[in-house]
């Protein structure tokens, strides 16, 4: 999956950049108080994008 499209998944959902890190973005999802890094590749693993998603209370 690309990086991009994930994003865009991300933000639509609510959830909100937190901050940089030096090699993963951190993505907090205000409904469920969690937060998850997301790796700065431009392609994303689709098993890694679903455990992101899920982990975020997404699907």
């Amino acid at each position: 999956m690309k990086r991009d499209e994930l994003v865009r998944q991300l933000l639509a959902a609510g959830c909100v950049l937190l901050r940089h890190g030096g090699r993963h973005d951190i993505y907090f999802n205000p409904r469920t108080n969690q937060k998850q890094p997301l790796p700065r590749h431009r392609e994303i693993d689709e098993t890694l994008a679903k455990h992101i998603l899920k982990f975020l209370g997404l699907k």
